[in-house]
């Protein structure tokens, strides 16, 4: 069975790969310009020009620069453009001869071209980092490493091949995320952590819980009056997409898909938990192995909301100093939707980590308790876990 354990988490790669090539769709065209489409990449040639501008009241550095443009319809053309003289702009990086920055390129109507700083091209950089952290986490866990990183490129290949483009065409966000996270997590936990019973039954807990994250999204999200119009993306969205999409269920797909990541976490590691010391201890019953395994995850839980509140507050920090500079009554700023719906997002994705520790550690219990007595169904479920077989 050992060396057959790769063959389960295959075939349900493919199974999956089959499902959605089949299941595509195609994403409606907008006719409209986006973030991107209009830029290409340039290399700066010649700085012309630097000094001061006043912004408002703010005085900033501004630069004149001769660009070169390395790709497009205008490749090989010098153009001008100017960093800082009508943009609010940064002043701890200039413009050099040699940086590669993007610019955007419009046309007017009487066929005058111009160019536009749109940032610095941070792709080499990026790509280092992407390289060392694959570096380190395969050092780290070797084969579980790699598998970690497989899972990671299949998440984004689920949601950027199969649960956007779903939403785009009109489909109900709700029902496409949950189905799209299904598929996301037993593939990727299979992939991570191998076809066994811990695996198992973390794939049991986080569907349950999914199920029950997205039942509270529902009662609070209508509850609270919410409509998903909080963010200003999404009213844009609106406006250049031809087909009608779901806002509230946009919202509600947008809860269920980022408490993904935290649940993994967690449902993984109590249910190692509960294998670890039912192996340590094969004499512990269902009470004594539930209340040790509960010890565990009570501290895990506790540090996990207050990371997810962390990661919430950090990301709203510069509209939180926004208020508090204008003397803001935060009793008041928490009915604006905008608000509210990171409020519920946090407090709904809370009570799912939550329930996750008591469903998980009932369920792992359960496969660690009954492991002996598959028979049969042990060549097909796979061992206990890594290490750890019938």
């Amino acid at each position: 069975m050992k060396n057959k354990s790769w063959l389960f988490p295959f075939v349900l790669f493919v199974a999956v790969a089959v499902y959605a090539y089949f299941n595509n769709v195609e994403v409606p065209g907008t006719g409209f310009s986006t973030m991107g489409s209009d830029t290409v990449r340039a290399e700066v040639a010649q700085i012309l020009e630097e000094g001061e501008v006043d912004m408002g009241g703010h005085t900033q550095k501004y630069q004149v620069a001769r660009v070169n443009i390395l790709e497009g319809e205008y490749a090989g053309i010098p153009m001008q453009i100017d960093y800082g003289k009508r943009q609010v702009r940064s002043d701890d990086y200039d413009l050099k001869a040699g940086d590669k920055i993007m610019v955007s390129i419009s046309k007017t109507p009487e066929n005058v071209i111009n160019a536009y700083f749109v940032d610095f091209i941070r792709t080499t950089p990026i790509l280092w980092l992407t390289i060392i952290f694959a570096a380190a986490i395969i050092a780290i866990s070797r084969w579980k490493g790699v598998g970690a990183l497989l899972s990671m490129a299949f998440s984004l290949y689920v949601i950027i091949d199969y649960i956007i483009p779903h939403i785009l065409n009109g489909e109900d966000p709700l029902r496409v995320s949950i189905i799209g996270s299904a598929i996301l997590l037993g593939v990727t936990l299979y992939l991570t952590y191998g076809w066994n019973l811990k695996t198992h039954s973390s794939v049991i807990s986080m569907i349950l819980v999914l199920i029950i994250t997205g039942v509270l999204s529902a009662v609070f999200v209508a509850f609270t009056k919410l409509n998903g119009t909080g963010d200003e993306s999404v009213m844009y969205l609106v406006q250049v997409m031809e087909t009608q999409i779901n806002l509230r269920g946009l919202l509600l797909g947008g809860m269920i898909i980022g408490a993904l990541g935290v649940l993994d976490d967690l449902v993984t590691t109590q249910a190692s938990a509960v294998f670890e010391l039912y192996h340590a201890n094969p004499n512990f019953g269902f009470r004594a192995l539930y209340n040790s395994a509960m010890h565990i995850g009570q501290d895990h839980v506790a540090a996990t909301v207050n990371t997810l509140v962390l990661a919430y507050a950090g990301a709203s920090l510069p509209m939180l100093l926004l208020f508090s500079l204008a003397r803001g009554d935060y009793g008041y700023l928490i009915n604006f939707s905008f608000i509210a719906e990171e409020v519920v997002r946090t407090l709904v994705g809370s009570l799912g980590l939550i329930a996750a520790v008591p469903l998980t550690t009932v369920i792992a219990i359960l496969f660690a308790q009954r492991s002996e007595l598959l028979g049969r169904w042990a060549q097909v479920l796979g061992p206990e876990g890594e290490g750890h077989h019938h």
